[in-house]
């Protein structure tokens, strides 16, 4: 057995371009976002230096003027772009938009590229993914969608409630997930909702401890909707299938990202770490210290190892549902244990935005809900695990 961890040079040439675009554009702009929040006009800066460094929408198609990167390629890439909160925006690879470029790719139509995917891959336009709902709607379980489609003349009737839809202020098109789509009424379909459509209505904001989405986690009410049979994606009644399709890989690069943040916030806490003197000691020579230091060490390299064994994995053809539940689970606890760490470190000024760990702090903290819950990750793999176990046949 042969484990290959050699990085291509082409990914060695983009993770150092990304580098520079960072430190030379994205990071200088870094406290104004803080302080004035993320805007479309900041979103069109960041990502023209992003075309101008060589280095725009790593993870979409070639042909739609992305980089191409395979998954596992693009695990070094993404962790380099989340390094600043910012970076993944500039570089197009910022969910829901670059998950949402990846499902499109694999579903879409001819027609459905040109209209929604070719403007999203190019930045023209953002997007977003609409199916979690307000309770008693789809959440960790999406089984228990509200929002319906029904059969109507030249295509679909969708009504229904939709919640915290990351970016839907000011996106383009939205991903709708509704319940029905078979002849009696069961399964799911997703639908290329048109956001300018009057029965589209985004009706706020929720006020979540994060702040950096562009578009903000937006209540939307769907009222009479009408989509054409040419704006489903895919098959009727096979969303729940399709969902699949985005969903693993958009869990993995949503750790990708995080881990490039959690990194940043270790590296700024061990450089203050450094250059600290407290009760006569260097503050790295204490062993409280060493051991908040170690403890992120570890973590930043099991997450990583982590990472690229299942992106290799999907790369390859792989489902990876299991292990990307477990890669999900352990990443989004560890990202956040780092950046707790990092706090703890670098003492007051860790909990500000000013030395960014503090806004990290803040950011990270819903990923251990968002594409499912630690607890619904949990359940999958004790109930893959038992089934494993249920099917050996054990000597009495």
């Amino acid at each position: 057995m042969g484990f290959d961890f050699t990085v291509d040079e082409r990914v060695i040439d983009w993770q150092r371009r990304i580098r520079v675009l960072l430190d030379e554009v994205v990071v200088p702009l870094e406290q104004q976002a803080f302080e004035h929040g993320v805007t479309d006009e900041l979103r069109v800066r960041l990502q023209q230096a992003s075309r101008d460094h060589g280095v725009w929408a790593p993870l979409a198609p070639v042909a739609e003027g992305g980089g191409g990167f395979a998954l596992d390629d693009a695990a070094v890439l993404l962790e380099e772009a989340g390094t600043s909160l910012l970076g993944p925006l500039a570089l197009n690879c910022a969910a829901p938009d670059e998950g949402n470029v990846h499902l499109l790719d694999q579903i879409a139509t001819p027609q459905q590229r040109e209209r929604f995917l070719s403007p999203l891959a190019a930045g023209a336009v953002r997007s977003c993914f609409a199916m979690t709902e307000p309770v008693p709607g789809a959440g960790s379980d999406p089984a228990a969608l509200r929002t319906r489609a029904v059969r109507v003349a030249g295509g679909w009737r969708v009504d229904g409630r939709k919640h915290l839809i990351t970016g839907a202020d000011g996106a383009a098109f939205a991903i709708v997930m509704a319940a029905g789509g078979n002849e009696d009424g069961s399964g799911a379909t997703m639908f290329l909702v048109d956001t300018h459509d009057p029965g589209w209505v985004v009706q706020g904001h929720a006020r979540t401890i994060d702040r950096m989405s562009l578009g903000g986690h937006c209540e939307v009410r769907i009222d009479g909707v009408v989509v054409p049979d040419a704006q489903v994606l895919g098959e009727p009644g096979l969303g729940f299938r399709y969902a699949q399709v985005r969903l693993a890989p958009a869990r993995l690069t949503h750790c990708m990202r995080w881990l490039g943040a959690a990194r940043r916030a270790h590296e700024i806490a061990l450089r203050r770490a450094v250059g600290r003197e407290l009760f006569g000691s260097p503050l790295t020579g204490l062993g409280m210290a060493q051991a908040l230091i170690a403890d992120n060490e570890i973590d930043l390299h099991a997450a990583r190892v982590m990472i690229w064994h299942t992106a290799w994995l999907l790369a390859n053809g792989s489902k990876g549902s299991e292990e990307s539940s477990r890669t999900k689970v352990f990443v989004s606890e560890a990202v956040g244990r780092i950046v707790d760490r990092s706090v703890q470190l670098a003492g007051g000024m860790g909990t500000s935005d000013e030395l960014v760990i503090g806004r990290t702090y803040a950011e990270i903290r819903s990923f251990r809900i968002y594409d499912g819950s630690s607890e619904t990750h949990r359940m999958s793999i004790a109930t893959r695990a038992a089934r494993r176990a249920g099917a050996v046949d054990r000597p009495r």
